[in-house]
């Protein structure tokens, strides 16, 4: 009888829970036995290893195996357990020394020729590994993702027989060359910038108080007036994101099965899904969940345009999230968390025409129109903005005076930074008692403010929004307090809120 014990770890979501992977080996007919709940491409990890043995020179034992992957009651998936279980019978059978074993975890999916293949999701992994000091040995292939942690007791391994010489202490596996040294930011040559954008100076102004404070924003305009133009342009406000914010976004994306690019690694996301989208896909799920679209725009921009085409139960599925930072995955099986800190960007017309102006559409088939869009989900976004069509002549006039997404980016990070000093939180996030204390609001003003929330029919959210908003604008004109022109300058950024309140007054 032998028994051979393997560590390596799972996939729960961003978690990577340890597995132990136990062999045992008896007498009686030859069989191969997998057991601890695994899954159909688990299953099939006994076909794949055993190839994997004989083809890489080992012998295959003929005996009875028994493999448990434990714990039981956590479910297993993938391929990844096909390196564990194949180290872990060949120490059972004596052709690896179990002391090379101490202080190591492999993950790893094979091939029938014993070479070891890239797996998908180690990102959480590699970091779990990272804080329990353990050596680490993965595919040669997912160098990459290691890189990203620049965790240094990573090795790397192409083959078995390899892997198989290293354990016996007879070579070396490679491991991290460079680390983070290795990742740049990304180049901006190519990049398109906000002076190409021809007048729409009041949208261009209000992308960069919600650049400033991370606030939700709605573009509303005819068809062609530059409202997808402008919220592509959005990324060029933002800062890059930190070292540990880039590793969590980094993470979600990896558990997603997406490959990280080294040269984006610290840029902020940016998430344009399709109209078509299900509320799987947009918020995460599947009979194994996975990040859905608000997850994968963690730290950066989630863009929706003709957000009036998207399902309207679809929409109202981020409400949660966009007050909450997360969403909560229940299955039978687990309970999983995925971040979602994005930002909101949406864009739709104003009527089913496309303008106002169509005399094709009645008030009545415009108020229907809108009403696509429930008034709780309308009620998430800071601003709303009017995107016109351009006066006569503006076509052909040249731009010379037009800023540069620098320019304005300079005035974001500024503001920012105030923020950060002050409270620790960008605007958005201020609670209602930090707008209270750190606002530095008039009470004159704060009763502008209501009584102005009152005669626009707007809910007790929106009131603090406004202040929030508000508070962004005195910050980007280095203001300490807040002016009674800020507070205008906010419930001047709220087109739908005009535009539902025009339709009421005209039946």
């Amino acid at each position: 009888m032998a028994i051979a014990c393997v560590a390596t770890r799972a996939s729960k979501g961003v978690d990577a829970p340890s597995v132990t992977v136990e062999v045992h080996l008896s007498n009686g007919l030859p069989a191969f036995n997998l057991v601890g709940l695994p899954e159909t491409s688990v299953k099939e990890a006994k076909e794949r290893v055993r190839s994997a043995i004989i083809n890489a020179g080992f012998e295959f034992p003929m005996r009875r195996i028994t493999v448990n992957l434990a714990p039981a009651d956590l479910p297993k998936q993938g391929g990844r357990y096909d390196l564990p279980i194949a180290i872990g019978i060949l120490v059972a059978s004596k052709q690896i020394p179990e002391k090379a074993l101490k202080d190591h975890e492999f993950v790893g999916e094979l091939a029938l020729s014993g070479h070891i293949r890239q797996s998908q999701g180690l990102l959480p992994v590699i970091v779990e590994a990272r804080q329990q000091a353990i050596n680490l040995v993965l595919p040669l292939e997912n160098r990459a993702d290691a890189e990203l942690v620049g965790y240094n007791r990573v090795y790397f391994a192409s083959h078995l027989q390899g892997l198989s010489e290293y354990l016996h202490g007879q070579s070396r596996l490679p491991g991290i060359e460079s680390g983070l040294e290795w990742i740049e930011h990304e180049k901006e040559e190519n990049q398109s910038c906000f002076s190409e954008v021809i007048g729409q100076y009041h949208a261009k102004h209000g992308l960069e108080i919600a650049a400033a404070g991370n606030h939700n924003i709605l573009l509303l305009g005819p068809p062609g007036t530059g409202k997808s133009m402008l919220a592509s342009r959005m990324m060029q406000l933002l800062p890059p994101l930190g070292y540990d914010e880039a590793l969590e976004v980094a993470t979600l994306h990896s558990v997603a099965g997406h490959q990280i690019h080294p040269n984006a690694f610290y840029t902020r996301p940016f998430r344009n899904p399709h109209h078509t989208s299900s509320a799987i896909s947009l918020v995460g799920g599947g009979s194994v969940p996975r990040p859905g679209e608000i997850s994968l725009a963690h730290r950066g921009v989630l863009f929706l345009d003709e957000v009036v085409e998207f399902p309207r139960k679809v929409l109202d599925c981020l409400r949660e999230p966009m007050e909450t930072g997360e969403v909560v995955i229940s299955r039978a099986a687990a309970k999983l968390t995925f971040s979602s800190r994005f930002q909101l960007i949406a864009a739709m017309n104003p009527s089913p025409c496309g303008d106002l102006d169509n005399a094709r559409a009645t008030p009545d088939q415009i108020q229907r129109y809108l009403s696509r869009l429930s008034g709780p989900f309308l009620d998430r976004f800071d601003l709303t903005i009017e995107v016109p069509r351009l006066p006569a002549g503006a076509l052909t006039q040249e731009n010379k005076n037009a800023e540069t997404s620098s320019t304005i980016a300079q005035r974001v990070k500024l503001a920012r930074e105030r923020q950060l000093n002050r409270a620790g939180v960008l605007n958005s996030e201020l609670s209602g008692k930090q707008l209270k204390d750190l606002g530095r609001f008039k009470q004159a003003d704060l009763l502008f403010l209501e009584q102005s929330v009152n005669k626009l029919n707007l809910s007790i959210r929106s009131f603090h929004r406004l202040q929030r908003v508000s508070r962004t604008i005195a910050d980007l004109q280095q203001s300490e307090n807040v002016e009674r022109n800020h507070i205008a300058q906010a419930l001047g950024y709220r087109a739908m809120d005009r535009l539902l309140n025009s339709l009421k007054t005209s039946y």
